[in-house]
């Protein structure tokens, strides 16, 4: 059974800085682990993502401030956020997809992300 756990969300002033992170287990090798966030009456919205075998995605509206990395060996990914905007704000979510199969997927509670001006 796979299971995700956030960590590292938290209150900041614009133009600061976050690491969120997210321990994964149960997860298969061949995988993508990636970071969605979902604004107050807003719906879950793409943030980042990276494969297993190092390949990554951003959306537009991060780009060129926020990294995703991962560590394979501790099954741990990593959102660093930069540069921090009100409309950051959102609940951040850690996804596990198999790469072979979509269907095998899997979201972390969620963890709080408030950017303050």
């Amino acid at each position: 059974q796979v299971q995700l756990v956030e960590s590292g969300g938290g209150s900041v002033q614009a133009g600061g800085s976050l690491r969120l992170s997210c321990a994964a287990s149960g997860i298969s090798s061949r995988n993508v682990m990636g970071w969605y966030r979902q604004a107050p009456g807003k719906t879950r919205e793409f943030v980042a993502d990276m494969s297993s075998s190092g390949a990554t995605n951003y959306a537009d509206s991060v780009k060129g401030r926020f990294t995703i990395t991962r560590d394979n060996a501790k099954n741990m990914v990593y959102l660093e956020m930069s540069d921090l905007k009100s409309e950051d704000t959102a609940i951040y979510y850690c996804n596990y997809r198999h790469m072979y199969s979509s269907s095998i997927n899997a979201w972390g509670q969620g963890t709080q992300v408030t950017v303050t001006s």
